[in-house]
């Protein structure tokens, strides 16, 4: 009988390992290498939908504050460990480790995808892209062994009362900058072979046409609520091929209404990456129906 119940709790315990496997087996494994605007974007609300739909999600953040490409690519050729590593795991718990290098974040994790994007106020001069944007993409696909698929992240342009001092370089004009960003992530997605873009700046500017020209805190970072949710929906339908899951997860502070302005945009961005859908919220009530 002792024999009996030995194999039983043996049979039991393998059981427990290979569904723990299952539970991992189909996660998708996601890393920004980015600064605040990363953290806008992937932080709330993406892994919340992700668990809603039943789609196991693991989320990595490299953060430092308003760093450009250049100074990412001067970490990499240092090894320097100057980034705060958040990471968000299957179970929602996250947890932040600090003086952490790319290199090591890089090998943390068997990433599917790592993203890239460049610094707000340089997000629409190309020509700050190039050789820090080889160099980094390069490094990537060397250190994952050329596994791992590379994703540009669109950002957005500024709140028109933006005081921001990187918006004069688009004349303080919204439309001037969004128009920027364009030509230049559409370049960014032709110089190297990424594998998509998540057309975050053009999901915030389709919302604006329904939802006022602002979406920020405090002129160029997102605003906490809908405007990180209409990142977060821009991500979900970019990474899983479906829309956002709006009706079955939405921040409290953002209305129904507002939720399905996010979906609608997030969804036309993903369809035309690189201009403006008018979003009529009148009409918003039929998305997601």
């Amino acid at each position: 009988m002792l024999i009996v119940n030995r194999s039983v709790a043996l049979l039991f315990f393998v059981c427990i390992a290979c569904g723990l496997h299952a539970q991992t087996a189909d996660t998708l494994r996601v890393l920004a290498i980015g600064n605040s605007f990363s953290e806008d974007a992937v932080e709330q609300y993406l892994h919340e939908m992700a668990e809603v739909t039943g789609k196991p999600l693991l989320i990595g953040n490299l953060y430092i504050g308003g760093a450009p490409l250049s100074l990412h690519w001067n970490n990499v050729q240092s090894d320097n460990a100057a980034y705060s590593y958040r990471k968000i795991n299957v179970d929602g718990q996250k947890t932040t480790t600090e003086k952490v290098s790319i290199r090591t974040a890089l090998q943390d994790e068997r990433w599917d995808y790592v993203s890239l994007q460049q610094a707000s106020p340089l997000s629409g001069q190309f020509d700050t892209y190039v050789r820090p944007l080889k160099g980094v993409y390069r490094y990537v696909d060397s250190v994952t062994g050329g596994k791992v698929r590379l994703i540009w992240h669109q950002t957005w342009a500024y709140s028109p009362t933006s005081t921001h001092e990187g918006f004069a370089n688009y004349n303080r004009d919204q439309q001037t900058m969004y128009r920027a960003i364009m030509d230049a992530s559409a370049k960014a997605k032709t110089l190297m072979p990424f594998n998509r873009l998540i057309p975050s700046g053009t999901a915030i500017q389709n919302a604006r046409t329904a939802l006022g020209d602002d979406l920020t805190r405090d002129g160029y970072h997102l605003d906490l609520h809908i405007g990180r949710f209409i990142a977060a929906c821009t991500w979900f339908e970019s990474l899983f091929g479906e829309q956002a899951p709006v009706t079955k997860y939405r921040p409290e502070q953002v209305s129904e209404r507002e939720a399905q302005v996010a979906q609608q945009a997030a969804h036309a961005a993903v369809q035309q990456p690189f201009s403006v859908t008018e979003i009529a919220v009148e009409e918003a009530g039929e998305v997601g129906r």
